[in-house]
Formats: C-alpha cells, structure tokens, sequence
C-alpha cells in the first residue's frame, strides 16, 4: 500500500499531528541530496546532475558507490508512478555499458576535480579498477500508488532488479522546515536478493589481491610461500576464509594476476608463521619488505599470514590480464566471472585435476 508518512509536535498539551506541506520547488530537493547525498541514507558520490542520455532523456542525479556501482537517481516531480518506473528503467538500460571513460567523461563535466580525486576523497580508497561491475535505480517521490509499488516489488522479488522507492515528505511549522525520509524496502535486503539473483554459481577459485607497499612484497610472497593481509582487522579477517586446499588467484592492483596457489595453512599472525622448506619463521628471514615486521605483538593490525603453495607465478612484470577482466578491492572474495576463470586457467596451465567440480 502506499507509503505515508506522519510526524507529531510535541508540546505541553501532548503529540499534535504536523500536515505535511507542499514542497513549492522540487528542485530544491534535488540540490539537497546532490550537495548532501547522505540524506537518501546512502554513501555515495554525485557524479552528474541532469545527465543527458544517448535517446535524449535527462536522469536527475546520477551517483557512484564504494564499490564503483552506478546509481541512478530519478525524482517523481510532475511525472506519473508508472511514467518515473518506466524511465528510470529506460535510463539503467543505457547506463548499463558504462566504461570507466564513459563515467570519468560524465563526471568531469560536474565535478572540480577528477573523478579519482574525488572517489578517493570521498571514500578513503582508490576507484576500483573496472568500475561499473553493477547499476541500482532509486526512485525519490512523496509517494508510489499501489500499482507502481507491486511493479517494483515485482521486479525484485521475480528478477532481482536493483530498484527502489524512497519517499520524502515535508512538513512546515512556525517558520521551521522539516524533511522526512522512509523507504519502500530495506536497502540492504534488495541490494542482496539483486546480488544473489545476478551471480553465477562460484567457480570454486578465490580472488585475492596481494597488492604491494611498505608491509608486504610480492617477491616475499612467491619465495616464501605465502599472502598477507594487516593494518586493521577490516582487511586481515577476511583471510580467515580461506581453507587448507582452497585454490586462489592473486591479483595486484594495476597489473593483473601475478599467481595461482593453494592454501597450505590457515591464517596465523605473522610472527609465528613458518616458512616450513627453510625452517625458520617468516620474520627471522630477509625481507624485501621488513616493514612487514610491524605491530607483531597487536593481532587487531600486525600482519597475518595464509601459507600458500604456489603452482604458478610470474613477475609483477609479467601479470595476465586483459580489458574489463575481474578486480575489486576485497582482500579475499568468490571468483564468479567466467571470462576472468576461463582466462586465468589457460594463461597459469591450470591442469584439469586442479580444476574441481565446475
């Protein structure tokens, strides 16, 4: 049923209803969440404001995630429920095909500075590598009518459309402005039945990036056998993953994919691992980066460390990879993309018996 929200003055006489009032200029909503697009609730960059499609549409506020997924924002204004579901649909159809010169042209004609720039001052971290991987469509309206709700509840429950509805309402009182949000369906529960409906069955390799810097080398790795993660429990804990004879793909930033191993021990701080050909712990050999060696003594941010036994590496020089081929920014995830596996299993001579059940 239609969402509608209420909100209540509370005063010495007791709770008294506010009626919602007119919003004269719906503009001035959308330059809210542009300038603040926390108000929707979500972590986002604005990236383009009335961004003019390749058919001549116009899509409000166009966003980018953490995760480098687009986000498409349509405000209701004088179109009808079913009019603003068909377009935003329309606009994810074209926005679909995105290629990070695609998204970096949009962006550089909004933005002050260059969509890196911004992505990494925004979130902390660097713009994934193949941006774009998914797309979600946010529909910003006062209110839905029964039928535009089941159409988009229909869309993500029987297909896994990453679409929402999220209504604001505005209230005046004494001269006081008051905006308030709710949301059709639970965010995270629609980005997960989207997730989930859009993958693949797992490959049964993992993805991990062995990316390199002052804790860690990539010659370490291969020579010693190992991957490692640290700094904060956020990148180590994922670690804890992987299982002996789990078989994974390491990737470095930038580059590709440098190896293809299999874990031969679980995770362990890195003080304590043994290296087991030299007989001697990790920390009592040279390393290319001693810095490695940092807050031993602290499991939440010393490095820890997975063995692994390598089949097949390669120089940071030499790393496989070709356009658009899976990389993110997880320390450790499934590796789902079938073109990447497909690849990866040729250039590393994966032999059949190493490849498993697939």
């Amino acid at each position: 049923m239609p969402t509608r929200m209420a909100l209540w003055k509370i005063s010495t006489d007791g709770p008294a209803e506010l009626p919602p009032a007119r919003l004269e200029v719906e503009s001035r909503l959308e330059d809210w969440i542009a300038s603040d697009p926390g108000i929707l609730g979500l972590d986002l960059l604005i990236i383009g404001k009335q961004v003019v499609t390749a058919f001549g549409g116009k899509i409000d506020l166009l966003g980018i995630n953490r995760d480098g997924d687009l986000v498409i924002v349509e405000l209701k204004r004088d179109k009808t429920p079913r009019e603003v579901v068909a377009q935003v649909l329309d606009y994810a159809s074209w926005v679909k095909g995105f290629t990070a010169k695609d998204i970096d042209d949009i962006a550089s004609g909004y933005l002050t500075v260059s969509l890196d720039a911004a992505f990494s001052e925004r979130f902390e971290i660097a713009l994934p590598e193949s941006p774009n991987a998914n797309h979600s469509m946010l529909i910003v309206a006062s209110e839905l009518d029964d039928s535009s709700e089941r159409i988009v509840n229909y869309l993500v429950d029987q297909y896994g459309v990453n679409i929402n509805a999220i209504f604001f309402n505005f209230f005046s009182d004494a001269g006081n402005e008051f905006l308030g949000r709710s949301w059709l369906a639970n965010p995270e529960n629609v980005s997960k039945t989207s997730v989930e409906r859009r993958q693949p069955p797992w490959s049964g390799y993992w993805y991990v990036n062995v990316d390199e810097g002052p804790s860690r080398s990539w010659d370490d790795c291969k020579e010693y056998g190992f991957i490692s993660a640290g700094g904060d429990r956020e990148y180590s804990d994922p670690l804890k993953r992987l299982g002996i004879g789990e078989k994974l793909f390491a990737y470095q930033k930038g580059l590709g994919y440098v190896g293809f191993g299999i874990v031969s021990s679980t995770p362990v701080m890195g003080k304590e691992f043994l290296v087991e050909s030299r007989g001697a712990r990790l920390f009592d050999l040279p390393l290319k980066q001693p810095d490695m060696k940092h807050d031993s003594d602290d499991p939440d941010i010393s490095e820890w460390v997975v063995g692994i036994k390598w089949v097949k590496s390669v120089p940071r020089e030499k790393a496989k990879k070709f356009p658009r081929i899976f990389a993110n920014r997880n320390v450790v995830c499934k590796l789902r993309d079938e073109k990447t596996l497909k690849f990866l299993t040729r250039e590393f001579e994966v032999l059949e018996e190493e490849q498993g059940d697939r």
